[in-house]
């Protein structure tokens, strides 16, 4: 059973720009493994499109989970990784054990956008 849904879209030049100003953004946004995922692509345009892909996941699964990102729920909380065939999976320590949390993570030239399905698993 579906039990939240979560969408955001992210204008890029606007990353790139809290970046400008912020040069930590990145590390308050992104876990270690996020980061050292980022390092490794060969693009300063292919990691902030990366950044930004995980800034909207992270908004996406706080909506879903409906509570935002504040006190009870912080950007580091949420890690996004790539299965083998490329899938998106989350992990978060608000998943409960009987939840299970989807997203699907989409760029173009201005934006990134994700969608978070979060379902009750199991009996």
């Amino acid at each position: 059973m579906i039990i939240g849904i979560g969408l955001d879209i992210v204008e890029i030049e606007r990353v790139g720009k809290l970046l400008e100003r912020q040069p930590r953004f990145h590390q308050r946004v992104l876990t270690d493994r996020e980061q050292e995922k980022m390092a490794t692509l060969p693009t300063a345009k292919r990691r902030l499109e990366y950044l930004a892909g995980r800034y909207a996941v992270k908004e996406a699964f706080a909506k879903a989970k409906g509570s935002g990102i504040g006190k009870a729920l912080s950007f580091q909380d949420i890690e996004t990784r790539n299965l083998s065939g490329g899938q998106p999976t989350i992990t978060s320590r608000m998943l409960g054990d009987d939840e299970a949390a989807f997203a699907s993570i989409t760029h173009s030239a201005q934006v990134a956008a994700a969608q978070v399905i979060i379902e009750k698993v199991g009996r």
